[in-house]
């Protein structure tokens, strides 16, 4: 019996990296799933990848309110109902101070405050004691990386939305936790061979020497969107490999 046994979740930002590889492990832990992303061809392909009538892909961009409502009813019409959240999608980008244009930094503020926030509303309507939420926050809230202002910024913001979600919500009986990724091996850092050249740099932040891999991160997800975590609340759970706590300095990567 899987841990998810009739559970529908809503992961966004999930057709690759941690939010596909989180779809794959729901599914063979016996949920149904509703993925989203801006790319209809990149859906396809990650519905197809999970092979399964118990999966969806809505086209939904993360930045707009109302493809969340979208993305929500879609889940809620196809499922017949709506257990877990995963609010995962979000963008990075250099935003050095002197010479960020507004636009850059107001849409990685869009994507990934306004849009985890908005995704979370559209879904309070049919969630039910139970529930889990999980938002996707970032070792780089705290540490300072140079270049990092918005995304450090939005991610520092997750962080202290999920506090406000646990006052709100803890009444109705939902759950609200956060995940705390380091570098971690997907396609935010471009093709396989870009990733060879990068992960000595960014391994020597880490006390373990190495990148995570999107798995270990989807297996903290599973684990705050299933049953087992039924009495943790308002946690932040990094898999980071202690980079967080590292003495090796303030890692200088970014990551989505």
């Amino acid at each position: 019996m899987g841990k998810l046994n009739g559970k529908v979740a809503l992961i966004t930002g999930g057709s690759s990296g941690i939010g596909l590889t989180a779809a794959k492990l729901f599914v063979a832990e016996g949920a149904k799933v509703v993925i989203t992303g801006r790319n209809q061809v990149a859906l396809n392909a990650a519905v197809e990848e999970l092979g399964t009538t118990n999966a969806l892909a809505v086209q939904a961009d993360a930045a707009d309110p109302t493809s969340a409502e979208i993305a929500v009813a879609a889940a809620v019409e196809k499922f017949g109902c709506l257990d877990v959240v995963f609010a995962n999608a979000g963008i990075s980008g250099q935003t050095p101070a002197g010479g960020t244009e507004l636009s850059v930094f107001e849409e990685i503020l869009k994507v990934n405050v306004t849009g985890v926030f908005f995704t979370v509303q559209a879904a309070l309507p049919y969630l039910k004691a139970g529930a889990s939420v999980i938002l996707n926050g970032s070792i780089l809230a705290k540490a300072g990386s140079p270049g990092t202002s918005a995304y450090a910024a939005s991610k520092g913001a997750v962080t202290s939305m999920a506090s406000v979600l646990v006052s709100e919500l803890s009444p109705r009986g939902i759950r609200v936790n956060t995940v705390v990724p380091g570098a971690t091996r997907t396609p935010i850092w471009g093709q396989p061979e870009r990733i060879a050249q990068l992960e000595p740099v960014l391994a020597r932040t880490v006390p373990l020497n190495r990148l995570g891999e999107p798995e270990e991160i989807a297996n903290v997800a599973l684990f705050l969107a299933s049953d087992d975590s039924s009495f943790v609340q308002g946690a932040e759970i990094s898999v980071d490999g202690g980079a967080g706590s590292s003495p090796f300095g303030a890692p200088i990567y970014r990551r989505n």
